[in-house]
């Protein structure tokens, strides 16, 4: 079959969970994404909320099986040879929709086709096909040894360090926080003092986050532990006591995908407007949270839209950013926080 070789790779990528400023909540997902010719297949996509099936909080068996079924060492799960490539962050059902394609061999090359948005047993190539992407051929060599690096630890891939340690002064609020983050499937502790945690519990946090009264020497005894520890963790100032905004926080510093394969990759907020960076087109969402004088929450979303590549100016509403006020810009892919600058 004729088609242009493409380098095949692999990159950590990650799903950001989030409160949303309807109530509704995102789940957090870390996942393993496919890099063809250097960059991001899912970019290629247009705006697509999905992840790969090489998700990293999958049993490893599974996680095997998965890798074992892109080598096609098993059988397509799908009929006509297709293979899921990116499937529902949420609950991973054909149902919602996902991206799939076939996967065959030409002599000692891998070829990915016939892309396609599928919801049911068989694609319609005609009405949902992706027509503008692929065919791909990747070098054997390249693609075998790619997937199976993935598997050649028995116990499977190293999940992402997805727990995080709250320290502040404001119990309710903390409690808020780390049931939210519960819920979008980050683990949480509460502790006055990190010091009295043993080593091997300290190994298991990704991200410390403080609120914003605690000391500078209560932060460096945390700090300190977690060096005597050997832990290198992503340590949060909280903005103010709200849910959402720290839950976007967290959800920044624990996103360990490489920068240049991130869609979103800056926000600045100031002069009542937001500038947005996107290296892909995509769903951008801003979100505006303020604090009043009686330290009241208001939110508003301010933007929802789709973005082309480059920078963008949005401006916002002048009563969303009045006074103490903090943006928060999101893709289906990351989150970014900014406090509203003058």
């Amino acid at each position: 079959m004729s088609a242009a070789y493409a380098t095949f790779g692999l990159a950590p990528a990650t799903r950001a969970g989030g409160v949303l400023a309807d109530g509704g909540y995102q789940v957090h997902r870390d996942f393993v994404d496919f890099v063809v010719d250097g960059r991001p297949l899912l970019f290629q996509l247009s705006d697509l909320d999905a992840v790969s099936p090489l998700a990293s909080d999958v049993p490893p068996a599974i996680f095997t099986e998965q890798v074992q079924s892109l080598l096609l060492e098993t059988g397509p799960p799908l009929p006509d040879g297709r293979f899921v490539i990116y499937g529902c962050p949420e609950c991973a059902d054909l149902g919602c929709g996902a991206v799939t394609a076939v996967i065959e061999r030409d002599g000692e090359d891998y070829i990915w086709r016939d892309f396609a948005w599928q919801t049911e047993e068989r694609a319609d190539l005609e009405l949902n096909g992706y027509h503008g992407i692929g065919p791909f051929r990747f070098a054997g060599p390249e693609y075998r040894a790619a997937l199976a690096a993935l598997i050649e630890d028995s116990e499977g891939p190293t999940a992402p360090r997805r727990r995080v340690l709250l320290i502040g002064a404001r119990v309710a609020v903390l409690a808020k926080l780390a049931a939210a983050l519960r819920t979008i499937g980050v683990g949480a502790d509460i502790t006055q003092d990190a010091r009295a945690v043993p080593a091997d519990e300290l190994r298991g946090y990704g991200a410390v986050a403080f609120g914003r009264v605690v000391g500078e020497a209560e932060r460096a005894a945390v700090r300190e532990a977690f060096e005597r520890a050997g832990v290198e963790v992503a340590y949060v100032d909280g903005l103010a006591p709200i849910v959402p905004l720290l839950v976007a926080q967290i959800e920044h510093a624990l996103d360990r995908s490489p920068l240049p394969q991130r869609r979103l990759t800056g926000l600045v907020a100031a002069d009542g407007e937001a500038g947005i960076e996107v290296t892909s087109p995509c769903r951008v969402r801003i979100t505006a949270y303020r604090l009043d004088r009686l330290y009241r929450t208001h939110t508003q979303e301010v933007f929802d839209g789709i973005l082309e590549p480059g920078h963008h100016r949005i401006p916002l509403d002048p009563k969303a950013v009045k006074g103490e006020s903090f943006v928060v810009a999101r893709t289906s892919g990351s989150v970014l926080v900014e406090p509203m600058g003058r």
